[in-house]
């Protein structure tokens, strides 16, 4: 379990992890504290062992996605051009979403999951996910179809 004590909206939550995640993050901080000198109390550190900002977070990606040709090359990082670091988030609840319908699981019932694991206020900011991809739409409008019908055969 990973806990993140000061979150999106300042949320603290608790979130399960992959056991080889759980492996990855304990070597990292082994060799954060390693480098630092020193134990560090936020997960992910600037090379000044500060918390890194969103600014920095977002300007470190865009390099990261040049150095492996996802994005072209610029004079200085240009955060709007696709991929962004947003996309990670967007992708993985949209994966999440359509996973569930396709597994036959209740979405509805499964949204607080995604919610918490997300950081969102509530499930209606989860929600727009279902307006914002055309399969996501489809396939809710597909499962409401497919319970209207199952009423009317009753």
């Amino acid at each position: 379990l990973l806990h993140i004590k000061n979150g999106k909206n300042g949320k603290e939550r608790i979130l399960p992890i992959d056991p080889d995640v759980a492996v990855r993050l304990k070597n990292y901080c082994t060799e954060r504290d390693r480098l630092l000198e020193r134990h560090s109390e936020p997960l992910f550190v600037n090379c000044k062992g500060e918390r890194p900002d969103y600014c920095w977070a977002r300007a470190n990606f865009v390099r990261v996605c040049q150095s492996i040709g996802m994005r072209g090359t610029w004079a200085k990082p240009m955060p709007g051009r696709p991929p962004r670091i947003h996309d990670l988030r967007h992708t993985f609840a949209v994966r999440t979403i359509t996973g569930w319908y396709r597994a036959g699981h209740d979405a509805a019932r499964e949204m607080h999951k995604l919610t918490t694991y997300l950081g969102h206020e509530g499930p209606r900011d989860t929600y727009w996910y279902l307006q914002a991809v055309p399969e996501l739409l489809e396939l809710a409008s597909a499962r409401i179809g497919e319970s209207s019908a199952a009423e009317e055969s009753q």
